[in-house]
């Protein structure tokens, strides 16, 4: 079994999926007036981390929008599983659904299959986690085989804090081949 890394600093794919709100939505294309993008990959509304995480994710919006940075989030859950899902989550960014097996593959993503009927109906991408700046590019990317490892929050803001103060300068990195 082979699967692609995905680069830092490569351009983020072109990926349309429809959201809750009832539009399609370009995943690294940023809105509400950012120049930057958050994309949250997460496993479905089977996984109760994730639900914890994305409603962790809402106390810091405010803080990325004012960094310039919106969030999105998305899944490989059908509309009736996002809508589900959507009653257990208090969030104000886009929540989008039906992430392609295609798709993940593109993102670099670990897939996993439901280990029952009871988790889920589909295979499903692990955790994934990118930082599309204003040019498209990767700029920070995590992704994870398991619910539990993802990036702290407060961590990730503080960095990418720093990181968008044109007196730091600071590259994208792990771009070394």
């Amino acid at each position: 079994m082979s699967s692609m890394k995905f680069t830092a600093g490569a351009p983020f794919p072109s990926i349309q999926l429809p959201t809750l709100a009832g539009e399609s939505i370009a995943l690294g294309t940023p809105a509400q007036g950012s120049d930057w993008r958050l994309v949250i990959i997460y496993r479905g509304k089977h996984c109760p981390l994730c639900t914890r995480y994305l409603n962790e994710v809402e106390k810091f919006a405010a803080d990325f929008l004012k960094l310039g940075i919106d969030i999105v989030a998305a899944s490989a859950d059908s509309l009736e599983q996002a809508q589900i899902h959507k009653s257990n989550l208090a969030v104000s960014f886009p929540i989008a659904y039906n992430l392609t097996i295609e798709n993940m593959q593109q993102l670099g993503l670990y897939i996993s299959h439901p280990r029952s009927e009871k988790e889920t109906d589909h295979p499903f991408a692990e955790p994934g986690l990118f930082v599309i700046n204003d040019k498209g590019l990767v700029q920070v990317l995590d992704i994870s085989n398991g619910p539990f490892a993802r990036p702290e929050l407060a961590i990730l803001l503080s960095g990418l804090s720093f990181i968008r103060d044109p007196e730091n300068n600071y590259p994208i990195r792990g771009t070394y081949f």
